[in-house]
């Protein structure tokens, strides 16, 4: 069988890349064509051979592309979420040729929060409660926006998203109690210099600090949900992050934090795998059925090969529900696939291995 044309476009010093194109040499396949998004940001598109196959990749970690897309200024900077996405989305849209792996229109619904999150509700994955994410929901432009709409829900406990943001930037959990008490924690750091995303939780106190962190991050188009509580093992919240390849869950990681953003580069640890299958198992739900979860949720997206799936058990592990699905959500240097279902293989080498027979335009 002749082997598949692959190309990839992303920024190629990046180790998703260079990680991508490893896997591709490993299974003995020609190297990878990779394009950059530079180039396809500067030159207004890229053509691929009709027999290729194009892995789009983050676009991330490369502040020239960073500019392009949202217009120059620090990279931590917290700020013009809706122009990247627009540039994004507009960016894809000018590829031609070659059978993409990722679908330009879920990119653009995977990387707006309020459309992914009514879009999985629609096709009946369980997410927790948000009034910003039915169509004519509205947008709101401030903390006290914020504040209305979550007592009007009935929420005392949830977070406020960036719509196009990633990796937690911007994100701020909010705890409210009787009385008008107020507290919240966030990565944001406001400074004289404008808002920036730090790698250090902090903890606001009362309506002032935490309206004026919100204030901070308003012009981003916000997205609000319900704060569920999360199992804790060992004093730490845990949830899972999910890969799933083709329509099926491959790869599977436990994220632990002491705050309510378990990403790892804010504090975040991996946790027991196992632990965590036992402990759905022994609730009742089953391991099956907490995987089978992440994949009803990859399938409302059955022209994107592969994504990253955040999953959140319920806190006696009773459950789950999908808090976020992200479109380059396979970062997980050294983790293995899942027991016969990726055995031996990281998440690249088990895209490469799901290319065989697997069809956009069938999935669909």
């Amino acid at each position: 069988m002749t082997s598949p044309r692959l190309a990839v476009v992303g920024n190629p010093e990046n180790r998703r890349v260079t990680m991508f194109l490893d896997a591709a040499s490993h299974r003995g396949l020609p190297t990878p064509r990779v394009v950059s998004w530079h180039e396809v940001l500067t030159t207004g598109g890229a053509r691929f051979e009709d027999d290729e196959l194009v892995r789009l990749d983050s676009p991330g970690e490369n502040a020239s592309v960073d500019a392009l897309l949202r217009g120059p200024g620090d990279a931590t900077r917290i700020g013009g979420g809706p122009r990247w996405h627009a540039s994004l989305v507009a960016a894809a849209a000018t590829l031609r040729g070659g059978r993409l792996l990722t679908d330009p229109d879920d990119l653009a619904v995977l990387f707006d929060k309020r459309r992914c999150h009514a879009a999985l509700a629609d096709s009946g994955v369980p997410v927790p409660f948000s009034p910003t994410a039915a169509g004519d929901a509205p947008e709101p432009g401030c903390w006290r926006d914020v504040r209305e709409l979550a007592r009007s829900a009935g929420l005392r406990r949830f977070f406020v998203k960036p719509a196009h943001g990633s990796s937690a930037a911007g994100v701020v959990a909010v705890e409210t109690a009787p009385g008008g008490r107020v507290q919240a924690r966030s990565s944001v750091e406001v400074s004289a210099d404008g808002v920036h995303n730090s790698l250090r939780v902090r903890r606001f106190t009362g309506e002032a600090e935490v309206g004026a962190v919100v204030d901070a991050v308003a012009g981003e188009a916000l997205h609000i949900e319900a704060w569920l509580p999360k199992p804790v093992t060992r004093g730490r919240a845990a949830d899972l992050r999910v890969v799933v390849v083709a329509g099926r869950a491959t790869h599977a990681v436990v994220r632990t934090s002491v705050h309510p953003m378990t990403n790892l580069h804010l504090g975040g640890r991996r946790g027991d795998l196992a632990a965590a299958r036992a402990a759905f198992d022994a609730a009742g739900f089953g391991w099956a059925s907490a995987l089978a979860v992440a994949e009803r949720a990859a399938a409302r997206f059955p022209r994107t090969l592969c994504v990253g799936v955040d999953l959140l058990p319920s806190a006696n592990w009773n459950g789950a529900s999908v808090g976020e699905v992200n479109a380059f959500g396979d970062l997980l240097p050294g983790l293995l696939g899942l027991p016969g279902r990726a055995d031996g293989l990281d998440t690249y080498g088990a895209q490469l291995a799901a290319l065989e027979g697997w069809s956009a335009d069938a999935a669909a």
